[in-house]
């Protein structure tokens, strides 16, 4: 292999596995990023490296330690593999869900535009400077980032991302402020708050990029668009279920996550019994 000038080629001597030498150094990776020096780039030197000491077992007991840890670390990746699955479909499951029930279109429908259902107004800007210490949230494209001593909005509320992260959408259920880089419900016109929510949740709006060098939406660009719209008594139900179906997600993919972060706690806990002669 060729390498380039941001790595190190290490070499083994005869008596060192080159496996036992990668799931040691695998090991102590934290020591070996504290050892990096530089302003830009951490970088860490031959003089350095040449100081780490490997616990050199004899070759034999080299060679148990790293086929225990081949076995055990395949069926780790196996099991990650399979729990990054579930993640993925649960996710799936819930946009398949969201899609269906706000296109599940009936008689009772009615085929309108956006702007005649709801009314988007721009955002407030506002520095961090200028912000007071309170606790109304700041709610920017990229979510709650910080808190006011006032409001610009009242609960409930649906804020979307116009600049900077297009398209995401939250619900506010306190009094809130509406940053420039966002859209806001500034009327709901007797619509239910929470199918708003989702129903531009579910919204795409990658196409409507106004933005030359940085990504921008517009209001006048998404109250034109053509919708099938139900009445209040549906969007009440819809949002009950929608709800539902959120809870049961992140329910799920909590549980998945914690078990990614188990299964990479197993993988530390392998090695470090490894070279401390408990394995």
């Amino acid at each position: 292999m060729a390498t380039n000038q941001g790595c190190k080629g290490l070499v083994p001597a005869a008596n060192l596995q080159p496996k036992f030498l990668y799931y040691y150094l695998q090991s102590i990776v934290q020591l070996l990023d504290s050892m990096g020096s530089g302003a830009t780039f951490k970088e860490i030197s031959t003089g350095k490296l040449k100081q780490i000491r490997i616990p050199l077992a004899p070759r034999p007991e080299q060679r148990r330690l790293v086929g225990i840890l081949d076995q055990a670390f395949a069926a780790i990746a196996t099991a990650k593999a399979n729990t990054k699955e579930n993640l993925q479909n649960a996710r799936a499951l819930k946009q398949s869900a969201v899609h269906l029930m706000l296109s599940a279109n009936t008689p009772s429908w009615t085929h309108t535009k956006i702007g005649k259902q709801i009314v988007l107004q721009r955002g407030f800007d506002i520095t961090k400077v200028e912000q007071k210490p309170g606790s109304v949230p700041v709610v920017s494209s990229g979510g709650i980032k910080s808190y006011h001593s006032s409001a610009m909005a009242q609960a409930p509320g649906v804020v979307l991302g116009r600049k900077g992260t297009l398209g995401k959408v939250y619900y506010l259920e306190t009094d809130f402020w509406p940053h420039d880089t966002t859209l806001w419900v500034k009327q709901f016109n007797g619509n239910d708050p929470k199918f708003v929510y989702h129903f531009l949740a579910n919204l795409d709006v990658s196409g409507l990029d106004s933005g030359a060098a940085n990504p921008a939406l517009n209001r006048n660009q998404v109250h034109p668009i053509e919708i099938d719209w139900p009445p209040i008594s549906d969007q009440k139900l819809i949002a009950q279920r929608l709800d539902s179906i959120d809870t049961q997600t992140q329910s799920l993919q909590s549980l998945y996550r914690r078990k990614l972060a188990a299964l990479d706690e197993l993988k530390k806990s392998l090695l470090h019994q490894a070279f401390s002669g408990n394995l």
